[in-house]
């Protein structure tokens, strides 16, 4: 699937809401992809066109050091999408603390 056609399926709100699941270190791409159905590559595309070049980096540098990214890769321990700390969502926005 290309990119383009990934954008004129999702709304711009799916499409932040993609991003923040992309960014929080303890939810697996399979999650992205249960929920949204993008593979690991097309979500890295849509962070690379959503993201500033320097966050870009940042967060492609810390994908690739992290294992538990992948559902398969996690320790037994972590069996949850959400953060702890993470409030309960509501119309895709996270409540701050």
């Amino acid at each position: 699937m290309s990119l383009k056609s990934i954008y004129d399926k999702l709304t711009p709100m799916e499409i932040d809401r993609i991003v923040e699941m992309a960014w929080e270190d303890r939810t697996p791409f399979d999650a992205i992809k249960s929920q949204f159905g993008l593979r690991e590559q097309e979500v890295i595309a849509l962070m690379r066109r959503e993201l500033k070049p320097h966050s870009w980096k940042l967060w492609r540098e810390r994908v690739k050091k992290i294992s538990y990214k992948h559902a398969k890769k996690r320790p037994k321990d972590i069996i949850r999408f959400k953060c702890s700390l993470q409030r309960a969502i509501t119309h895709n926005k996270i409540s701050k603390r």
